[in-house]
């Protein structure tokens, strides 16, 4: 069961390496894509998580899956900071001015 949840970390990480790849370039279409897989993945985690649940080993290994993970998501975070910006700007009708 240990090596069942730990691919579901793996494939959170994966999917949130694979947000912050599209997110350094520019694709937040592919990054809302992403995050919605992982909602899908994270899902199934708890729900399979509900099992049993993990010995010491894998519970280290999880908590460095998770680091790497949050790592991901506050880079994307501070990646998508302008973006969100443009878009609360845009939708509040203030333009950008070219000086």
């Amino acid at each position: 069961m240990d090596m069942q949840l730990l691919s579901y970390y793996e494939a959170i990480e994966q999917a949130s390496a694979d947000m912050l790849a599209a997110a350094k370039s520019g694709n937040w279409d592919e990054v809302v894509r992403l995050e919605g897989a992982c909602v899908l993945l994270i899902s199934q985690l708890k729900n399979a998580a509900r099992t049993a649940p993990l010995d010491n080993g894998a519970a280290q290994a999880k908590s460095r899956i998770m680091q790497r993970i949050l790592m991901n998501d506050a880079e994307i975070r501070h990646l998508a900071e302008p973006w969100l910006q443009d878009l609360d700007d845009t939708l509040a009708g203030r333009h950008k001015t070219l000086h």
